[in-house]
């Protein structure tokens, strides 16, 4: 059954409005889900979408409009409320208890008390239809980040939802576990079940969605079907203007025998019981090179990008060379001395201090390399310096917010991302590396990080990105290396890398056997 023939739409607001403060942050929304769609909900970092859907599963009231439920007007007070309609939502960032089973967490979101053992009977068969394969015996804490998705979407589906909210469902997925993931999507919308789809990878948007809807500044600005559009007039619909395509310059110029940072035989114990060892990484990052490091979340990239870093130190000093000095044994600040850079996964909390301004913020991660401009003799702060350097990073990077200088955790997500690349991009590195760099970005801020760190290493820096978005690496890598389980496999040149060559790599596969796994699947 076509969209078009449903008499009455499973969902539909009208005049949804949030304000906080002074914003608007949703201004009178009106939005229409068919029975048997898969609906995008399309929106710049700052547009509304999180708390659009915070107010239709019953996490945010709205100061004002309606909701209607199978044409009748409903109040989802909260999201105990929303589950009894038939509202599910799969987050982005999951809520899952690591010590505890499958079988374990799915039990706390399910009200009927039924014994663990039936719980976990019906969560093995449900996955197994849905082509979703989960043992419900296994702690939480030794799954992949794949499988950990698949007990929060079978956590959901034991509720028999009818309507399923997906925030950025394929951001911790390999290429193949996305396809499967999507044929269990079409499987639901043949069932006669929607899905309110979030997603910045517009490809995916155009391959799955029937209908999108697209919010800017708390508006709708746009209803679409995504299959008639490009993704480039998708990301035109949601920023407003043209997102001007990365594009990866040649090396020019630069010694690029020159290796910045070298990581030789760095091992790792597990620091806690669900850490992941390290086993004897090798990689060199070149002036005028980005070395893209791929792989699902949980295989050792937030322990690698701890001890690139400085935030745990090495025993042996020589394990981390920057710019030809022994740094294993070196803290942040030592290693920010040689001229590097970091840019965590974590932002609020870890890459800025939630409750302190971000001119503060930026005093705290430069004081040391740049003590002389923003700390006077005797210690004097000199808090113009401080602010106009914050200033101009929050201009350059096009951060949007409410005040002049406001505290870390008054921006959304993304635009505290931009700040946070910006700080350090702003110091010019002799080494960047960076964890997750447009992590819930939207496609005009991710372009313009993208393109500013192809322009650092080719002004003669080495540029290390880590991210789980194929779509990113291919994009800016000279050569991308994967990371499995604690390992990392030698950097395949980018001419030679394929998404299926990568895939394989992220999934386990041995290096020497892809090209034939590749065939063979």
């Amino acid at each position: 059954m076509s969209v078009q023939e449903n008499a009455v739409n499973l969902l539909e607001v009208r005049g949804l409005t949030k304000i906080f403060g002074s914003l608007k942050a949703c201004d009178h929304i009106d939005l229409a889900i068919a029975k048997g769609e898969i609906h995008a909900l399309l929106g710049e970092n700052g547009a509304g979408k999180s708390t659009l859907v915070k107010m239709l599963f019953g996490s945010l009231e709205p100061n004002a409009g309606d909701i209607f439920w199978n044409g009748q007007k409903v109040n989802i007070a909260n999201p105990g409320a929303a589950k009894k309609l038939g509202i599910g939502m799969v987050f982005q960032h999951f809520s899952l208890f690591e010590a505890l089973t499958a079988a374990e967490n799915i039990a706390l979101s399910l009200d009927d008390g039924a014994p663990i053992g039936t719980i976990a009977a019906k969560a093995r068969a449900l996955s197994y239809s849905y082509g979703l394969p989960l043992d419900p015996e296994s702690l939480v804490g030794d799954l992949s980040v794949g499988e950990r998705q698949r007990i929060e979407i079978i956590r959901c589906l034991l509720q028999t939802p009818q309507l399923i909210i997906l925030d950025e469902p394929t951001s911790v997925l390999t290429p193949q576990e996305a396809d499967k993931l999507f044929e269990t999507l079409e499987r639901l919308r043949s069932e006669g079940k929607s899905i309110l789809y979030i997603s910045h990878r517009l490809e995916e948007v155009k391959r799955m969605c029937d209908r999108a809807t697209v919010l800017r500044h708390g508006k709708v600005v746009g209803h679409c079907n995504p299959r008639e559009e490009t993704a480039s007039s998708l990301a035109r619909m949601m920023v407003g203007n043209e997102v001007h395509a990365v594009v990866r310059q040649p090396v020019e110029g630069i010694d690029k025998a020159q290796s910045l940072l070298e990581i030789v035989n760095l091992s790792r114990q597990p620091a806690t019981p669900f850490s992941i060892p390290l086993k004897n990484i090798n990689l060199s990052v070149r002036a005028g090179e980005v070395i893209g490091i791929a792989g699902v979340a949980g295989n050792g990239q937030g322990e690698f990008f701890e001890a690139v870093s400085g935030e745990v130190l090495q025993q042996d000093a020589a394990s981390v060379r920057i710019r030809g000095k022994n740094a294993g044994g070196l803290t942040i600040t030592g290693r920010r001395l040689l001229g590097a850079a970091f840019v965590p996964e974590e932002r609020l909390g870890h890459g800025a201090a939630p409750r302190m301004k971000l001119s503060e913020n930026l005093l705290l991660s430069r004081h040391a390399t740049d003590g002389k401009m923003f700390v006077g003799t005797g210690g004097t702060v000199n808090s113009s310096s401080i602010y106009s350097a914050a200033q101009r990073i929050i201009e350059v990077m096009d951060v949007r917010k409410s005040a002049p200088d406001p505290e870390a955790a008054a921006l959304s997500g993304g635009n505290l991302q931009k700040f946070i690349v910006g700080r350090e991009l702003d110091r010019k590195p002799a080494v960047m590396v960076v964890n997750q760099p447009t992590w819930g970005v939207d496609a005009g801020a991710a372009a313009h990080i993208r393109q500013a760190l192809i322009e650092l290493a080719r002004s003669g820096s080495a540029v290390l990105v880590i991210s789980q978005d194929l779509d990113e690496l291919f994009e800016i890598s000279d050569s991308i290396a994967v990371m499995h389980n604690g390992e990392l496999s030698r950097p395949l040149p980018i001419a030679e890398a394929t998404f299926e060559k990568i895939g394989l790599l992220m999934g386990g596969a041995e290096p020497g056997h892809t090209e034939h796994a590749a065939e063979v699947a």
